[in-house]
């Protein structure tokens, strides 16, 4: 039985009672122990939650003007599907990979979200769109004659995390998870089942039971 009868309904469940140490858990138990990245990609208000599918953006470094300024950049916005997550990365971060005008267009296509493995610019503009960013931090340096897109929808890594097109992403105030979209209807299951399992042994412990019972008794912590 399906968890979810489409991607809409599934991201909207997984917002709801999921969280990324439960994910991350569950992917470990299952061998995958590089799903999480670096915990320097944080969102960029507390509150910020996304779930969608990996579409994958790789960037270089150039320097000066250029002859296509930012590369591809505007046809991998330009091709966004609804519930992509645009997840960028590449270079050595000299500049900011994302801002206002990109957050308008992804969201304007119904993208689920951006998470940059890097910086981003226009805070305030950003911001006031309500559409969830992750990245290292601001930085006001322009791209232009930094770096460029020179290739998307294809398979990067990010800090030994392998993400695939169509991966799900999760991400929340403890990180970013890629979910393999081979795994994605097991991790999913049995992330549920714990978090359920989770309030269950907070409320015993509550009651007076004690964490090694609770252990004992359950198998979380």
């Amino acid at each position: 039985m399906s968890i979810a009868q489409n991607d809409l309904e599934l991201f909207e469940l997984m917002k709801r009672e999921l969280y990324t140490p439960v994910i991350g858990d569950i992917l470990d138990d299952l061998g995958r122990y590089h799903q999480i990245l670096a915990p320097a990609v944080q969102p960029m208000k507390e509150h910020m939650v996304l779930a969608g599918r990996a579409m994958p953006v790789v960037m270089i470094d150039v320097y000066g003007k250029q002859e296509k300024p930012f590369g591809l950049l505007t046809e991998a916005l330009d091709q966004l599907q609804p519930g992509d997550v645009y997840v960028a990365s590449g270079g050595d971060m000299r500049c900011a990979y994302w801002g206002e005008i990109l957050t308008a267009t992804a969201k304007a296509r119904q993208a689920a979200g951006a998470v940059i493995n890097g910086y981003h610019r226009d805070t305030p503009k950003v911001l006031e769109q309500n559409w969830p960013v992750f990245s290292r931090g601001r930085f006001a340096q322009d791209s232009s004659v930094r770096t460029k897109v020179v290739n998307y929808r294809c398979p990067i890594e990010i800090n030994g995390v392998w993400i695939n097109p169509g991966d799900l992403i999760f991400a929340d105030l403890d990180g970013v998870v890629v979910i393999p979209l081979e795994l994605e209807d097991e991790v999913i299951g049995r992330s549920l089942e714990k978090a359920k399992g989770e309030k269950v042994v907070r409320k015993e412990i509550e009651a007076g039971l004690s964490s090694t019972a609770a252990f004992a008794k359950y198998g979380i912590l």
